[in-house]
């Protein structure tokens, strides 16, 4: 979980309190899902943990201060510098123009300056901890999000942000006195053996450079040492975020922008013009407001909360999280704070209801129901499927639930089937990073991710996994459904249909069914050496294996033969009523 070091006395001016003890900030933590980790040391920084990783505009002195100061009682922070729209707004001549060259390599740039008293010691500490923040959390190391602070009264604008040949571009980095391509960067800067493999395979690299050609940083790696040393001192500041996703840069952003505004600094926007589609206009004017409105019913909060709670009661708890609520009907409907975007569904509200209440106000309660554990027929199940694996030589494997679009689809169907993969997968409505934007359709991606670096093994591998994977099924209340399955991948010279057929066979016998198999149009396999399984009596498919295609291993970069298969368990107990198995 983040922890994050403030200024003891800044974050209590932030606050609005003349004076407060340690024992009394942790009282008003838990509204920030925080703990003191560590008092405040001799030069007054105290340690923070945050507890919850869906707030990151807690994860500063600025937005801490402001949850604490909300729930005590004071006003809401209004931000002027918003809109959601691109023409209400005049950004001055501080425009970022930006070239098509950076389309399929690194795409989005948002930015805005902040101006104001000379930055000091502290602002220009938490200003760094909050850009380290975000971007190494919420930002999957840089890998989506990165963030360049740099001194503006020194920038020419417009801002350029282009690809660049790597081996002829070059400039002094930061924390070095000589001049590097930056390609040498990569190998001889700490930050480009950092971060430089995000980046390293593109034929071009991504550059931010002012209208005299002076550079500003090549992201997500190092800034230049000239416009991006910034000092103490500096009383203009502009501040730049690059990456893949552009939600989760408006987002990170409108933090940054509100916790300078909140401290005190004046925050001017910034035109980003772009020469292809984004998702909000070739023209974006950024801070850029981008959520939108969400409801619950007061009944529903009241059910889920155990006791009965009114309009009023409703709205004023969630005034304290800094949550503007109103009343309409029988529902409660929120406007979503600028700096948050964790509001996915009735339930994130009714959390901040119960938060905003107090904890304490819930009066506990003894379980009322009693019962005695035992394993799911499911679960036994699997675990019989689970010694056969073991007894035919397999290995087991454990991996995770969420993954990429590349490894779920675009490494597993040609590009033609990828639209309709994707239709039937479920995603994400808030990824922290596009490598977790999928619940997983199927468990081979994550079984050929574990062949792929498994060349220096001892030939045959035999790998399995019994795991969840899930998929969108209309007839379901929730559009979607979980299903259990067991796959199996076996890499070897001579590893074919035949080796695999008789291990299905193995398996279905030793659990007592009958079967039948017939051709699979799966475009994972091989045309003509691939599999259904249908059980007996029963019409539906539970599985189906065979020879993986070699286009998918070269996607993988696997160098020898595979087969593999994937059954449905709980189609397996329910005799064949169970659904599909992610086949085409």
């Amino acid at each position: 979980m983040p922890k994050i070091e403030v200024y003891r006395d800044a974050l209590i001016r932030g606050i609005g309190a003349k004076k407060l003890t340690d024992a009394q900030l942790e009282v008003l933590f838990p509204c920030a899902k925080a703990e003191l980790d560590e008092p405040a040391d001799a030069e007054g920084i105290m340690k923070v943990e945050l507890n919850d990783t869906n707030r990151p505009d807690l994860w500063s002195t600025a937005g801490l201060a402001r949850q604490l100061r909300v729930y005590r009682g004071g006003d809401h922070p209004r931000y002027s510098f918003f809109s959601d729209t691109t023409v209400t707004r005049e950004s001055g001549h501080r425009r970022v123009v930006v070239d098509p060259s950076v389309r399929e390599i690194r795409p989005w740039v948002v930015a805005f300056v902040m101006s104001g008293p000379p930055i000091n010691e502290a602002v220009l500490k938490d200003l760094i901890q909050t850009q380290e923040k975000l971007t190494w959390n919420y930002g999957r190391k840089r890998s989506s999000i990165a963030m360049g602070i740099y001194r503006s009264d020194l920038v020419a604008y417009p801002v350029h942000y282009r690809a660049v040949d790597p081996d002829t571009t070059r400039f002094i980095p930061l924390q070095m006195e000589r001049e590097l391509s930056m390609r040498e960067m990569l190998t001889e800067h700490p930050k480009g053996r950092d971060f430089g493999g995000i980046v390293a395979d593109f034929p071009l690299f991504p550059l931010l450079t002012d209208d005299n050609g002076d550079v500003l940083s090549f992201p997500p790696v190092i800034n230049s040492a000239g416009l991006g040393a910034v000092q103490e001192g500096d009383t203009t500041l502009f501040i730049e975020l690059t990456g893949t996703d552009m939600d989760s840069l408006l987002h990170t952003a409108s933090i940054v922008a509100c916790d300078v505004a909140d401290s005190g600094y004046t925050v001017e926007p910034v035109k980003v013009e772009y020469p292809y589609d984004t998702p909000y206009g070739r023209e974006i004017t950024v801070p850029y407001y981008f959520q939108k409105p969400q409801s619950a019913e007061i009944a529903r909060i009241s059910k889920l909360l155990g006791r009965p709670l009114g309009a009023d009661e409703i709205v004023q708890a969630l005034h304290r999280m800094g949550v503007v609520a109103t009343r309409t009907g029988e529902s409660v409907l929120i406007r979503v704070p600028e700096y948050r975007n964790d509001f996915l569904h009735a339930v994130d509200i009714l959390e901040d209801v119960m938060i905003g209440c107090g904890m304490d106000s819930f009066e506990p309660e003894m379980p009322r129901d009693f019962t005695v554990g035992r394993l799911t027929p499911l679960e036994t199940y699997s675990r019989r499927v689970k010694d056969l694996m073991v007894g035919l030589g397999f290995q087991e494997m454990v991996f995770n639930y969420l993954g990429s679009r590349r490894d779920y689809i675009e490494r597993m169907y040609p590009p033609e089937e990828w639209d309709a993969a994707a239709a039937r997968a479920v995603e994400v409505a808030n990824p922290m990073s596009e490598n977790y934007a999928f619940v997983r359709p199927s468990i081979l991606p994550s079984l050929l991710g574990a062949e792929a670096v498994s060349a220096n093994a001892v030939y045959p591998h035999n790998v399995f996994e019994i795991g969840k994977i899930a998929e969108q099924h209309g007839a379901d209340p929730s559009g979607t459904r979980t299903n259990t399955n067991v796959g199996f991948l076996t890499a070897d010279r001579g590893a074919g249909f035949n080796l695999v057929n008789s291990r299905v066979s193995a398996i279905l016998y030793y659990m007592g069914l009958e079967y039948s198999l017939r051709e699979s149009r799966d475009r994972r396999f091989i045309p003509g050496r691939a599999a259904e399984i249908v059980l007996a009596g029963a019409d539906a498919t539970v599985g189906v294996f065979g020879e993986l295609h070699p286009r998918v291993l070269e996607e993988w970069g696997v160098q020898v033969p595979c087969t593999a298969g994937e059954i449905n368990l709980e189609g397996l107990l329910n005799d064949g009523d169970g659904s599909s198995i992610g086949t085409s």
